[in-house]
């Protein structure tokens, strides 16, 4: 009986000790750019910088927080902070949650820009009303100097895309090229009030992951609106 009882005390600690350590959060080894080009923002493997092109470095060993991850492909690991066209200051993570249609423009553009919002106008015609509030059309300036967020609202409000689904961000140049660059959308100042920019719109599912783009001025965005349908059943 003794001997039961010894094994049976055995058995109980190990189970507690197993137990105990599969609640332990993991140890992951990270990496982070040397001179900080995106603030905290760390990765789970050596690369190089998308900013300044020098090699990650190792930084202490941290926890993985299982009620917070987010993949290394998403968007929201980009820690740029932007202004809204109401002035909110935010960072993108604070759009997690709902899909993402993204375009970048400027809104003194007079000839791409007015036609790639209108093929947001066009998409948004297409989905039906109940799934709007699942869905987040986002403007993005590259032309922040000019674009205010007054302008910005000023310019939602003229083409009457003030509803609570739209929304428009003025960065800093670095983050809109930042940004431009996840995209690989191109863009160049030509002029003191022009640019010559790629067409492109984005969708990204609520976790800020890239999964469709459409590229070009007044294509057929039926594969477009079938993949936003897809994420917003």
């Amino acid at each position: 009986m003794r001997y039961l009882k010894l094994v049976l005390s055995v058995f109980i600690i190990t189970i507690t000790i197993i137990s105990c350590n599969s609640k332990a959060p993991k140890k992951l080894e990270t990496y982070q750019c040397p001179m900080q080009c995106e603030g905290d923002k760390i990765y789970s493997e050596i690369t190089s910088c998308p900013i300044c092109k020098m090699d990650m470095k190792l930084i202490k060993n941290t926890s993985i927080k299982n009620n917070d991850n987010i993949s290394q492909a998403s968007i929201f690991n980009l820690t740029s902070k932007w202004h809204t066209e109401e002035g909110n200051e935010i960072q993108l993570k604070n759009l997690r949650g709902k899909t993402l249609v993204v375009v970048m423009i400027y809104t003194s553009c007079k000839a791409a820009c007015p036609r790639l919002v209108a093929d947001m106008r066009n998409i948004e015609a297409q989905i039906p009303t109940e799934s709007l509030k699942k869905l987040n059309f986002v403007l993005i300036t590259i032309d922040p100097k000019t674009d205010t967020p007054e302008r910005l609202k000023a310019f939602a409000l003229e083409n009457y895309m003030d509803d609570e689904q739209w929304t428009f961000l003025q960065g800093t140049e670095s983050s809109v090229r930042e940004f431009a660059n996840v995209l690989a959308m191109k863009y160049k100042q030509i002029s003191p009030i022009d640019f010559s920019h790629s067409n492109i719109i984005s969708v990204f599912n609520p976790e800020g992951e890239l999964v469709h783009q459409q590229e070009g001025l007044g294509v057929n965005n039926k594969e477009t609106v079938s993949e936003i349908l897809k994420l917003v059943k």
